[in-house]
């Protein structure tokens, strides 16, 4: 089981390091006047992450993420990130760099490409697989439980969606 672990991690890092792009810039509607605004978090921004070997008491040893500075001064920030949806259960979403087809759970992408979404004041609004959106909410990074997302999009709103 561990080498299995550390041969998915070690194959989750090497496949995310060559599917890193820019992320682009979305559109925002305010009343009848229509801005452009860059994404303040960017996959590019995301993906530069490294890992730490560490015990774990569960899983052995496990490489636990390290995110970098700027994504550090980042946290519980309100910030505006573009991407897929794609659907984790019948109640959360996670927002995605790439389509599901390409998605971090199919083995093309790391761990780093994908962050779970909690909709604010606890909706959860029906979207497709794939909708590209564009969300404000409040950044968060875990580098400690090697169970849950390594990136959060918390209190988020749905700024943008394509049809």
């Amino acid at each position: 089981m561990r080498n299995y672990i550390k041969l998915s991690l070690a194959l989750v890092v090497f496949i995310s390091m060559m599917s890193f792009s820019d992320s682009t810039t979305s559109i925002v509607k305010a009343s009848t006047k229509t801005s452009v605004a860059a994404d303040t978090l960017t996959w590019k921004l995301l993906g530069d992450i490294k890992y730490v070997r560490k015990k774990h008491a569960t899983y052995g040893e496990v490489e636990f993420p390290q995110v970098n500075m700027k994504l550090k001064m980042m946290q519980k920030k309100t910030v505006f990130m573009s991407g897929f949806i794609v659907p984790i259960d019948n109640k959360n979403y996670a927002l995605s760099k790439n389509v599901f087809a390409a998605c971090f759970f199919c083995g093309k992408s790391g761990p780093e490409t994908i962050a779970g979404i909690k909709f604010k004041g606890g909706a959860f609004p029906k979207l497709k697989t794939d909708t590209y959106v564009t969300l404000k909410g409040t950044f968060r990074y875990n580098e400690t439980d090697v169970e849950d997302w390594i990136y959060h999009i918390e209190d988020a709103v749905i700024i943008s969606q394509s049809k």
